[in-house]
């Protein structure tokens, strides 16, 4: 079953958006291709309202508030169909939301070794001893 099936949109194992908080509209998707795409609406604008959801806990809203705005928005017109092209803005949309819940892992301050420090002193001593052999020999 893909992202788009089902009773609503599968952001993860633990989150999934119901149809009703997703507005889906089409429209014509422009660009070349003659009469069918002046015609046919099948570009697809899918937006989900961050702000208004009754579904996400606080923590969820707070971190996709800050990822990603109060309102996200995804236009796809990639394909001719627009059935495949609700696929595609369904798949994208649960992608983007997923990313916005991972939590980014905080950074532990760390400190070099005093083997490290040795290292890199030697190294530096090293380098300078190289340098003034290539200086010319003062008299």
């Amino acid at each position: 079953m893909s992202a788009g099936q089902g009773p609503g949109l599968r952001v993860n194992g633990s989150l999934t958006i119901p149809d009703a908080e997703l507005d889906e509209r089409f429209t014509t998707s422009g660009g070349p291709g003659g009469q069918h795409a002046n015609r046919s609406s099948t570009r697809v604008v899918l937006t989900f309202d961050v702000a208004s959801s009754v579904v996400l806990t606080a923590s969820q809203r707070r971190r996709m508030l800050d990822k990603l705005g109060a309102e996200v928005r995804i236009s796809v017109d990639d394909a001719r169909s627009q059935y495949r092209n609700r696929e595609v803005a369904r798949e994208r949309m649960a992608e983007r939301l997923r990313g916005a819940l991972v939590q980014a892992r905080s950074r532990r301050p760390t400190k070099p070794s005093r083997s490290a420090k040795a290292r890199r002193l030697n190294e530096k001593k090293r380098r300078s001893e190289v340098k003034q052999q290539r200086r010319r020999p003062t008299e």
